[in-house]
């Protein structure tokens, strides 16, 4: 069974050894997403707007191998402060009410101070 690399474009991939994501067989691994701006590459002040931003582009890479958000089985959720919880909530709840994978959230420091919260997913197709 084939690995394949699939490629956002960032100069971190290769600088930092990662890949956005990785499809093989049925499975298919993203990457942490952070939300910036898919035009102006910053990042809004709104925690809400960041998990929105970063779930359009997991979304975008799932289907562009061929899952939807429907295939995904695992998510993990990294916050900035506890407090964001009520804030991104409802971009969750939009994207995963009714799919309800698996999922943990961490408090944690991100690398850059604007972002408020990274998103990971695993699908699994079929």
């Amino acid at each position: 069974m084939a690995k394949k690399l699939v490629s956002g474009g960032s100069p971190y991939e290769p600088k930092l050894g990662y890949s956005r994501a990785v499809v093989q067989g049925n499975w298919c691994f993203i990457a942490g997403t952070t939300g910036a701006d898919p035009v102006t590459k910053t990042f809004p002040e709104s925690a809400e707007l960041q998990a929105r931003n970063a779930l359009a582009t997991i979304k975008t890479v799932l289907e562009g191998e061929g899952f939807t958000l429907n295939d995904v089985v695992r998510a993990s959720y990294i916050i900035t402060d506890a407090a964001l919880l009520e804030e991104i909530a409802p971009a969750l709840g939009d994207a995963f009410g009714d799919i309800r994978p698996a999922a943990t959230m961490i408090v944690a420091g991100l690398v850059n101070p604007a972002m408020k919260v990274e998103i990971e997913v695993t699908a699994l197709r079929g």
